[in-house]
């Protein structure tokens, strides 16, 4: 069976690779169509080796008879659209916050929670979680496995990309005009992001916390376990894309570094790099246009009585966003539930 495709926002960083993974992974596609906010209608963009779509405007989209629709838009457009796609019949995959938390809908890593889709029935939306909590799960589910987790405290290293391509332009300008001691003041972070590191990666709230710190810790919860006590520290970072996490993981009982090891090896979607051989670790460089996470560094934690540290890498823009969106369509395609869309 093929289905009818839209992604939303094939003028994102994130559109544009959950319209690369559907061609990349042949996702059954009877008919795609290109979505574009803003300006951007009208622009072309390819879909695998031999075909050209023209973005349509999705302010003005008539959803009817679409199957699915992955929306990779702002948080703003989602809460506008979404509804609107799911009035008229199709299943939503929507990669923005605007969902994330709402009462009956999934918040889903195949890996991790991919059963949580077959109990997806009144509600037609599924939530991609944010990158960090995606690489954070993909980690500490096989290793929950081996005994209770209690905590989570995650150090987020989040790439410019993460706001788009206008954050990776302004890496970009602000790098070049350094070698000239000329550099611009900042448009789209709070302080200049070249050559820096910055505690800020969205609004501030009366805690101190940030949004996106403030939001991790829920996510994680809903990904894992209800009772699970988190805490996120997230930074921007002068780097394009790839983003990298220091995980520290406490249980409520002794985990070996050997069975840790075996554990992590043999979960799906992660790429385990032993420290004791050549190469053994890797960086968002080498994350960047991955598939699989890459979790290294792996050592006790001394500071708790049962606990482990690692050093975690994945490209943000692939299983942080589009490919887990393609992902959960294939687990929806597979269960059924596109077959299900109302016509």
């Amino acid at each position: 069976m093929a289905f009818r495709v839209a992604v939303a926002g094939t003028n994102t960083l994130a559109g544009r690779e959950a319209l690369k993974a559907l061609a990349e992974r042949d996702f059954p596609v009877a008919e795609i169509t290109a979505l574009g906010t803003g300006r951007s209608a009208g622009q072309e963009i390819s879909f695998g080796e031999r075909q050209v779509l023209k973005m349509r405007a999705l302010e003005a989209f008539d959803f009817a008879g679409l199957d699915l629709v992955i929306f990779a838009v702002g948080e703003a457009d989602a809460r506008l659209h979404i509804p609107r796609a799911v009035a008229a019949g199709a299943w939503v995959v929507d990669l923005s916050p605007a969902f994330r938390m709402e009462p009956g809908v999934a918040l889903v890593v195949p890996e991790v929670n991919g059963e949580a889709l077959a109990r997806q029935r009144k509600k037609r939306i599924i939530a991609s979680p944010s990158p960090t909590a995606v690489f954070a799960a993909l980690v500490a589910a096989p290793l929950r496995a081996l005994a209770p987790l209690l905590r989570v405290n995650v150090v987020s290293l989040q790439p410019a990309s993460g706001i788009g391509k206008d954050g990776m332009d302004e890496l970009f300008a602000q790098t070049r005009a350094s070698f000239v001691n000329d550099i611009p003041a900042p448009q789209h972070f709070p302080k200049p992001i070249a050559f820096n590191l910055v505690p800020q990666t969205s609004a501030f709230a009366e805690d101190g916390a940030t949004r996106d710190e403030a939001l991790l810790p829920l996510e994680l919860r809903k990904l894992l376990d209800p009772d699970l006590k988190a805490m996120a520290t997230c930074l921007r970072v002068p780097v394009f894309v790839g983003e990298a996490l220091a995980l520290q993981l406490e249980f409520a009982e002794a985990v070996g570094i050997a069975e840790a090891r075996a554990a992590l090896r043999q979960a799906p979607g992660l790429s385990f790099f032993d420290t004791r051989e050549e190469g053994g670790y890797p960086t968002p460089m080498d994350a960047a246009g991955e598939d699989e996470v890459s979790v290294s560094r792996l050592r006790r934690d001394g500071s708790v009585a049962h606990g482990l540290s690692l050093w975690v890498v994945g490209d943000n823009l692939r299983k942080g966003s589009g490919l887990n969106a393609v992902q959960i369509a294939e687990e929806m395609a597979e269960l059924g539930l596109l077959a299900k869309a109302i016509r």
